[in-house]
């Protein structure tokens, strides 16, 4: 068994009760088959990218279910001859899943292996520069006081006349 999620577009002058009643026979198409309905979200009404059949907009629901392939065959044959239905889209979702979670638990292999660092360490520039604030001299290095910065003396501001 395989999970899809499929998007499919039905006509902006159709009622809730009409979308209601399609999500339910399609929903049926996939149980009688053998598979299982996960979610089904009913995203509303929205403008559609570009025109499809003179409408420019639709409203979209999205189902992921769990079956076989015949059964995204048969499932996308009734969207076909459906007359509400404008557009759909049909994709193969558990094999990004599995590398999703794959990656998942790569990465918390990693950090299991990295120890717990329970004091911050200064970043490397800041250990170059002999810390960030002068408290702690990096590792290595001598403590230097940092330099005076002295403003100049602000201009004294002439006029026309000079005596």
């Amino acid at each position: 068994m395989r999970i899809y999620e499929n998007l499919f577009i039905v006509k902006p002058d159709a009622t809730e009760e009409e979308i209601d009643h399609l999500v339910e026979q399609m929903s049926k198409n996939v149980a009688t088959s053998g598979g299982t309905v996960d979610k089904v979200d009913k995203w509303g009404k929205r403008r559609l990218a570009y025109r499809v059949a003179k409408h420019r907009e639709g409203h979209y629901v999205l189902m992921q279910f769990t079956a076989g392939p015949e059964t995204v065959s048969e499932f996308e044959r009734r969207l076909r001859v459906q007359d509400s239905v404008i557009k759909f889209l049909t994709v193969r979702i558990d094999e990004t899943l599995k590398r999703l979670e794959k990656r998942r638990k790569e990465r918390e292999k990693r950090a299991h292996r990295r120890p717990p660092s329970a004091v911050a360490q200064p970043s490397l520039a800041a250990q170059m520069l002999g810390g960030d604030s002068g408290a702690h001299p990096a590792p290595g290095l001598p403590s230097q006081p940092a330099p005076a910065q002295s403003s100049p003396a602000p201009a004294q501001p002439t006029t026309g006349t000079e005596e």
